[in-house]
């Protein structure tokens, strides 16, 4: 009966609109925030708490999950109010069926989604509360863990977490994490715990992945925060609308400049408007840079590209720090056999009938969730007294040349003290975001790290059955760093966790408004320094933390 209320409810809420309904009304909005990721959803339903503000969330991309309008699914779901979105077991077949109408296509150089939700809406939903030492060593005041507390809570009340996805309550698929504890548990030394309900601890822990998953379905803001914004009257959702610049007028943004389906046209804000960039790593630092806000060569070659929209030299805000710091976390696969392994494939379009069944009648089974069957983490201790931060996770099944029904993939992360990081640089032909060549490495400490943690996990390997298939057991550190620091297709691959290209001090400062700017805001994995885990619950920590500030300043 409550899965059947549920149901209902679902199919009366307010819908998205996938396309625009016709031009954008000319009256101003006192808040246009710029991408509907997890950040900018989060931050114009907060903002539009207040009802006498008029919020516009801007995205260009178009619908994804059901609710939002998204239709694109395989047959199977056909007579359901689901899309491919909101069935958690097909979230790696993105990369097996790609998606048009999700992916960003043209838009950037790199793997990312455009779309209502951005990157919550094809991602594996892992939903991991950062330790609080990340934000008391890396992040400015203000913005320390005890600062942070009333938005954690408020996201956990907003967001739930779960660990146990099926709503059977059975732990489906595992074979590899059962394998993965006797490795690291009992040989390892690590402690098996609730990763969310141990948040600070993350050296030597393991446990069952956290997901922001809501009734076996994709969760996250578009769910939650965006499904109540939907019903306030001074809150607008605008899709298949891409922002081209900020219009300025010195330090004072008055509005943006938007291209709908090919028109051109202006929002304008209030006179105590705000603007708010919401894009991700990539995109936003990419809409600065178009607005006259950057690193002067580059502000002068998309000038005589006439990318600016004729902005004089004298109406740009010069700084370097705009796209600066870009980091993704370095990722290697080891492809892991085992006796006792049984590997899992996950199909668009033709799931093993009984899955199928299973989550069609009880959202249960392994098609309720990503795959993953376990998440584990350590650090690297240096002699100056600074920490490094390490993940591992085992995947569903094999890789590349390594697909038995044994074998299933081992990601190993470098994450947060790492010291490699690059820029956002735009081609000359498109002007399109993309990473430079110093993101992954360009720090051989890192190398280093991630390569003594690999040595640790394979020291503990004998008595447990299980073996590396593309990288030698008894491979050295200097071996190992040699590996995964060359071009391998299980090697230095992009994980697309985009943070830390406007961070705060040279790009925003502590209230989030960017440098040399008024009303102009960054609120996205932009902001954020490298974290211990997946940045997405980071993300979302930060855009209420930065609701309270922004709040604060409008009044």
């Amino acid at each position: 009966m409550l899965n059947l209320l549920l149901y209902v409810l679902l199919l009366v809420q307010t819908y998205a609109s996938p396309i625009p309904p016709g031009p954008l009304a000319v009256t101003p909005y006192d808040v246009i925030v710029v991408g509907s990721g997890p950040a900018g959803v989060i931050i114009a339903s907060r903002l539009s708490e207040n009802s006498a503000r008029k919020v516009l969330l801007i995205e260009g991309g178009g619908p994804s999950y059901w609710v939002t309008g998204g239709t694109e699914r395989p047959q199977w779901l056909a007579g359901t109010n689901l899309s491919r979105v909101d069935v958690p077991g097909l979230y790696s077949t993105i990369y097996t069926n790609p998606s048009n109408n999700l992916l960003c296509q043209n838009k950037i150089r790199a793997y990312g989604a455009c779309t209502i939700g951005g990157n919550s809406a094809i991602n594996a939903g892992l939903f991991y509360e950062p330790p609080a030492s990340d934000f008391d060593l890396y992040f400015p005041a203000g913005w320390k863990h005890a600062d942070l507390v009333p938005s954690i809570n408020r996201l956990y009340q907003t967001q739930p977490s779960t660990n146990n996805p099926s709503l059977d309550g059975i732990y489906y698929e595992q074979s590899d994490y059962n394998a993965a504890k006797q490795w690291l548990v009992n040989n390892a030394g690590y402690t098996e715990l609730d990763i969310n309900a141990n948040a600070a601890r993350k050296t030597k822990v393991f446990g069952h992945p956290a997901y922001d998953y809501a009734n076996g379905r994709r969760g996250g803001p578009v769910i939650s925060y965006l499904q109540t914004a939907l019903k306030r009257p001074n809150f607008q959702l605008q899709s298949g609308t891409w922002v081209q610049r900020i219009v300025r007028t010195g330090s004072q943004a008055t509005g943006v400049v938007v291209d709908v389906g090919g028109t051109t046209s202006t929002i304008p804000l209030t006179s105590k408007g705000r603007v708010i960039v919401s894009g991700g790593a990539l995109k936003s630092p990419e809409l600065l840079m178009k607005s006259g806000i950057g690193d002067p060569a580059v502000l002068v070659t998309l000038s005589q590209a006439n990318q600016l929209g004729g902005l004089p030299s004298s109406q740009w805000i010069n700084n370097s720090a705009v796209g600066n710091g870009l980091f993704d976390n370095p990722n290697t696969f080891i492809e892991m056999e085992g006796p006792t392994i049984q590997a899992y494939t996950y199909q668009y379009d033709n799931p093993i009938p009984s899955d199928r069944d299973l989550y069609l009648t009880k959202k249960s089974g392994p098609y309720s969730f990503a795959g993953g069957s376990c998440s584990f983490w350590d650090t690297i201790q240096h002699t100056d007294g600074t920490v490094a931060g390490v993940q591992g996770g085992l995947g569903a099944a094999g890789y590349q040349a390594y697909t038995n029904a044994m074998t299933v993939t081992m990601n190993i992360y470098g994450t947060s003290g790492l010291g490699s990081t690059g820029k956002v640089v735009l081609d000359n032909t498109n002007f399109l975001p993309g990473p430079s060549g110093s993101v992954y490495y360009s720090n051989p400490r890192d190398a280093q790290d991630i390569a003594t943690f690999i040595r640790r996990l394979f020291d503990a390997l004998p008595g447990t059955g299980l073996r590396p298939l593309n990288l030698n057991q008894t491979a050295t550190v200097p071996q190992i760093v040699q590996y995964i620091t060359s071009y391998t297709p299980y090697t230095r691959g992009q994980v697309n966790h985009w943070s830390s290209s406007c961070r705060f001090g040279g790009c925003v400062d502590g209230n989030t408004t960017v440098v040399g700017t008024q009303n102009v805001h960054v609120v996205d994995a932009s902001i954020l320094a490298p974290l211990s885990v997946n940045p997405q619950m980071g993300v979302m920590i930060a855009a209420e933390r930065a609701w309270e500030l922004i709040n604060r300043l409008m009044g």
